[in-house]
Formats: structure tokens, sequence, C-alpha cells
């Protein structure tokens, strides 16, 4: 059988950064670079460059502030910078200690929240909104199916 014609499987790289060393360790106890690449991959079927950056308070603060005029650390952010039908390039930047308070509150496992917000930001890198109630109908289904693909349960329920 001849591949000639076979498309090459989209190479789609992750980077990963962190804030400092604690953030590191406090990460690699939820899960490890291996799974959180899967998660990342099974959310953008395209070529690309994902660099995920992973921050304290401080950093998702002054980002937040700096990028959408909000005097809070929030989750996640998204900052695409290019998109294509086959190419996606962005960074996505976890806060941390925040995450570890939704999911304590929420009463959700930490590793299944994390795994639901990578798959929103890299939505997000891909030009899905939750803007109005329609593109956040949409924006949530495609990541429940993808959630229940990697084995989590739906995180809206």
């Amino acid at each position: 059988m001849s591949t000639k014609n076979i498309p090459a499987s989209p190479k789609l790289a992750i980077d990963f950064q962190y804030a400092s060393p604690a953030i590191e360790s406090t990460l690699n106890k939820i899960a490890s670079a291996t799974l959180i690449k899967k998660w990342v991959k099974s959310a953008i079927p395209t070529s690309g460059l994902i660099t995920l950056r992973f921050v304290n308070t401080a950093e998702g603060k002054k980002l937040n502030f700096a990028f959408r005029k909000k005097d809070y650390a929030t989750n996640v952010l998204t900052f695409p910078y290019e998109l294509s039908k086959k190419t996606v390039v962005a960074d996505i930047v976890f806060c941390l200690p925040v995450l570890q308070k939704e999911a304590k509150a929420q009463g959700k496992l930490l590793n299944s929240h994390l795994a639901h917000l990578i798959i929103h930001g890299c939505l997000h890198a891909q030009g899905y909104d939750h803007e109005s109630a329609r593109d956040a109908k949409k924006m949530e289904a495609l990541e429940i199916q993808i959630l229940q693909k990697l084995g989590f349960a739906n995180p809206y329920s």
C-alpha cells in the first residue's frame, strides 16, 4: 500500500512553563505532563504550538488586570496568536491556586477540574467563546464531548 497520498498527522507542539518550582511540583502531583499533553491533543486536532503556563495568584492577578482590566486572579486566560484551519498558536495561562479553590468549592477532583479548564482554554485558542448563550451552549457541548471521551464526567452537571 502506498502512503504517498495519506496526510501526515498534525504536529502539535506543547510547551510547559511554571511560575516557580513549587507550582511545577504541585502540578506534577495532579497530572503528569504526558497526561496533560493528551488532554490538549484531544481538544486541538490541528498542528501548532500551545504553551501552557501555570502561575501563582500574584501573576494570575497581574495578567488578568493587564489584559482584561479585572483586578483578581482568574482560573484560565487564553492568548491566541494564530488560527487557521491547519494551525493554532496560543499561550494558555492557568492560575493553579484558583483552580485548587474552585475544585474544592465545587466538590470536584482537582485533576478533573484541571482537565476541564485545559480543554476550555484549548477551545478558546481555536476561536470558541461563551459571550452569548448560543456560543456558550456550543462550547460547553464540545467540552462535555471531549471530556467524556477522556473518561471525565460532565463538569456542568
